[in-house]
């Protein structure tokens, strides 16, 4: 396969009996690509590194290291992988151990548009793009990362399997109705009277077990904890120490008032550990607590140079318009799909703001009038990913200014723009006179 592109500049016509395409240069002459599959992957590199350019190698880790000894005999620097499934994880983790540049590629961003599709065929492709220069890899976080974001995801399941097994073995209406929470609707006596029922002995026997199951997950949630305290220890600092101890006394301060503490709460200081090591202390934007901070920092990491600016950031999460256009038309403005983790807790923080009395809290309540609910939580959680990047990446300190600063800069706004509207029609906009 030979990539061409069109000369369409008025200035270098060609002349006649010329071709009017031109190769595109080779940049990265040692690249190999890899079509991944599940049982087999089919490996390529360039045509005069081997007589035999592509070739096939099983899954089996036996097969992985005799495809790295191939690729350092070809003299390879570069790989080009798709992120099929989960079958790519044990390549990339050994080319990357064995000191190769692997970059891993959204399938759909390097689709061929060949009629004919086979294996061979797209590990070919891969191979000519990223020999061209035209692949950029997906994000993936530092190594340093890594071990805490698996604890935190091996957490998040078994507080999920945990949750099928909250039960007890008390069968007393009374002793059950006093644990009616204070915000439930329907009063003590009501609950009391629905907890009356025949209690069968296989029933109990089947509570009994769910209840010692849930006891087993606690202790699991337990052991899981102390790992990713010891994990969170091994992070750098990222601030000085004068800063450090400003933004701890700053975020006790503001603590006076000790909170309840949550179900599945961490063990250890985590707000302290989390501002010795992102500089800055995110737990002072409104919804955003110390677990739902670990988590952003567990899957995006610190160096958020990795993206262009803020709004590159805020549209890798998923959380941008989208921008559909056909003849000049805007089709659709939907979301793109993302399953980012790191969106779906922003979506979660931005949804307990509605009754707050912050700046984003008035936005969350005219946005949802305007846009309805789900727009507007995804408009909410826009704004918490561009404000988490300019923290981690310029170290700036968050300000709230309350809800009279917003509801004072939006009619500002508005007062702006009629006045830009009555401009265009050549009128002049004055105030009314009490």
């Amino acid at each position: 396969m030979v990539l061409q592109v069109k000369c369409t500049s008025n200035k270098q016509k060609p002349q006649e009996g010329q071709s009017s395409s031109v190769s595109l240069p080779v940049l990265f002459p040692d690249t190999a690509g890899i079509d991944i599959g599940s049982k087999s992957h089919f490996v390529a590199v360039p045509s005069e590194r081997d007589s035999n350019p592509v070739r096939e190698f099983s899954t089996f880790t036996a097969d992985l290291h005799k495809m790295v000894n191939w690729l350092k005999e070809c003299k390879i620097k570069t790989i080009i992988m798709e992120s099929t499934g989960v079958f790519w994880i044990p390549a990339f983790e050994l080319l990357e151990s064995n000191g190769f540049d692997v970059k891993l590629v959204n399938a759909r961003h390097v689709k061929n548009v060949s009629a004919h599709k086979t294996d061979v065929l797209d590990c070919q492709w891969l191979q000519q793009l990223g020999t061209f220069g035209l692949i950029k890899g997906a994000f993936r976080p530092e190594d340093s990362i890594l071990p805490l974001r698996a604890y935190l995801r091996q957490r998040d399941m078994l507080i999920k399997n945990a949750s099928t097994h909250i039960v007890a073995g008390v069968t007393d209406p009374k002793v059950l109705a006093s644990l009616r929470h204070e915000r439930c609707h329907n009063p003590e006596e009501v609950i009391e009277a629905s907890l009356v029922g025949n209690y069968r002995q296989e029933h109990l026997f089947s509570l009994k077990q769910a209840l010692e199951l849930y006891d087993y997950y606690m202790q699991k949630i337990s052991e899981c904890d102390q790992q990713i305290a010891q994990q969170t220890k091994k992070l750098e600092t990222g601030c000085d120490p004068k800063k450090l101890h400003l933004l701890k006394k700053n975020s006790v301060s503001r603590l006076k008032k000790p909170k309840k503490a949550k179900k599945h709460e961490y063990p250890f200081d985590l707000t302290s550990e989390l501002i010795r090591i992102t500089g800055v202390d995110l737990t002072r934007i409104p919804s955003i607590r110390a677990s739902t901070a670990l988590t952003i920092v567990s899957e995006i990491g610190l160096d958020m140079s990795r993206w262009r600016s803020a709004k590159s950031f805020a549209s890798w999460l998923g959380l941008c318009p989208g921008n559909k256009v056909s003849g000049g038309k805007r089709l659709s403005g939907k979301t793109k799909p993302c399953a980012n983790r790191v969106a779906i807790a922003l979506r979660n923080a931005a949804n307990t703001l509605y009754r707050s009395e912050c700046a984003f809290g008035a936005f969350l309540r005219r946005m949802k009038m305007r846009l309805g609910s789900p727009k507007a939580i995804t408009a909410l959680a826009h704004k918490l990913a561009k404000l988490i990047y300019i923290m981690l990446k310029y170290g700036h300190e968050y300000i709230e200014k309350g809800v009279e600063f917003y509801e004072e800069m939006y009619q500002k706004r508005r007062e702006a723009s009629l006045r830009k509207k009555a401009a265009e029609m050549g009128y002049d906009l004055t105030p009314k006179v009490a």
